[in-house]
Protein backbone atom coordinates (compact mmCIF):
# COMPACT_ATOMS: atom_id res chain seq x y z
CA UNK A 1 0.00 0.00 0.00
CA UNK A 2 1.29 3.37 -1.03
CA UNK A 3 0.43 6.25 1.44
CA UNK A 4 1.24 10.06 1.07
CA UNK A 5 1.07 12.70 3.30
CA UNK A 6 0.54 16.23 1.98
CA UNK A 7 2.41 18.04 4.91
CA UNK A 8 1.39 21.25 3.41
CA UNK A 9 -2.75 20.17 4.44
CA UNK A 10 -1.93 18.51 7.86
CA UNK A 11 -3.32 20.20 10.65
CA UNK A 12 -1.74 18.16 13.26
CA UNK A 13 -5.54 16.83 14.45
CA UNK A 14 -3.60 13.61 14.98
CA UNK A 15 -6.30 11.30 14.24
CA UNK A 16 -4.17 9.34 11.99
CA UNK A 17 -1.97 8.62 15.00
CA UNK A 18 -4.80 7.69 17.28
CA UNK A 19 -6.47 5.47 14.63
CA UNK A 20 -3.39 3.81 13.50
CA UNK A 21 -0.45 4.54 15.91
CA UNK A 22 1.98 1.44 14.19
CA UNK A 23 1.72 3.61 11.03
CA UNK A 24 2.00 6.86 11.43
CA UNK A 25 3.42 9.44 14.50
CA UNK A 26 3.44 13.60 14.72
CA UNK A 27 6.76 15.76 14.70
CA UNK A 28 7.32 17.46 17.75
CA UNK A 29 8.27 20.57 16.27
CA UNK A 30 4.38 21.34 14.15
CA UNK A 31 2.35 18.04 15.13
CA UNK A 32 2.72 17.49 11.16
CA UNK A 33 1.78 13.86 10.35
CA UNK A 34 4.73 11.20 9.72
CA UNK A 35 5.41 7.65 8.43
CA UNK A 36 6.95 5.43 10.87
CA UNK A 37 7.97 3.08 8.09
CA UNK A 38 8.62 2.91 4.41
CA UNK A 39 6.93 -0.44 4.52
CA UNK A 40 2.99 -1.04 5.67
CA UNK A 41 2.14 -4.70 6.94
CA UNK A 42 -1.10 -5.69 5.35
CA UNK A 43 -2.66 -5.86 8.59
CA UNK A 44 -2.83 -2.59 9.23
CA UNK A 45 -4.56 -1.42 5.57
CA UNK A 46 -7.78 -1.12 7.18
CA UNK A 47 -6.34 1.31 9.81
CA UNK A 48 -4.98 3.09 7.18
CA UNK A 49 -7.84 3.46 5.14
CA UNK A 50 -9.92 4.34 8.12
CA UNK A 51 -7.21 7.26 8.98
CA UNK A 52 -7.36 8.99 5.38
CA UNK A 53 -11.02 8.83 5.83
CA UNK A 54 -10.98 10.57 9.39
CA UNK A 55 -8.18 13.26 8.81
CA UNK A 56 -10.12 16.33 8.84
CA UNK A 57 -7.64 18.23 6.36
CA UNK A 58 -7.86 15.09 3.60
CA UNK A 59 -4.15 15.06 4.04
CA UNK A 60 -3.68 11.26 3.38
CA UNK A 61 -3.82 9.83 0.29
CA UNK A 62 -3.48 6.05 -0.34
CA UNK A 63 -3.65 3.98 -3.45
CA UNK A 64 -6.48 1.95 -2.57
CA UNK A 65 -4.94 -1.51 -1.94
Amino acid sequence: MKITIDEGKCVGAGQCVLVAPNVFDQRDEDGVAVLLSDWTPESEHGRVREAARVCPAAAIVTDGR
